[in-house]
């Protein structure tokens, strides 16, 4: 059987870190994952909010490097749970168990103004050569015979 998922997304709120009876590490955190398609009406995109948990190390890294906004993209299995509420009535939750971590954006992308809510994926990272005096650079003769092609 396989049971494998990878999604990407951005943290809707930090990441928790708690610590089970015996010291393991677990860090909880939901991502918000945009849907690939539109609407048929042209409305805007859906969003899907899923929980995710990380155990150990992995949980640890989340919670030390991960923060609001970041984007991520966890790799692992899909887990449904059955839990009892207050009143007494059954419930199901779906949640993805992760087995790996990574960053979807860079430091720098995150650090610029790219937050949750105002674009989903971010704006692609810009390139600007830096600027050289013209002293710098040595002119080359038009000779192209020396050339191997």
């Amino acid at each position: 059987m396989l049971n494998h998922i990878t999604i990407m997304g951005r943290l809707t709120r930090d990441p928790e870190l708690r610590r089970t009876g015996s010291g393991i590490a677990v860090a909880s955190f939901t991502l918000a994952v945009d849907r690939d398609f539109s609407p048929k009406d042209g409305g805007e995109r859906e969003t899907d909010f899923i929980d995710c948990v990380a155990w150990r190390q992995t949980g640890e890294f989340v919670s030390k490097y991960f923060t609001k906004g970041r984007m991520a993209v966890v790799s692992g299995r899909l887990q449904i749970r059955s839990w009892t509420d207050k009143e007494g009535n059954k419930r199901r939750s779906a949640e993805v168990i992760a087995d790996n971590v990574y960053f979807g954006d860079s430091k720098r992308d995150s650090d610029s103004g790219s937050s949750y809510g105002s674009n989903a994926y971010g704006s692609a990272p810009t390139y600007s050569a830096p600027s050289a005096p013209a002293s710098d650079f040595a002119m080359l003769d038009d000779d192209d015979a020396q050339l191997p092609f």
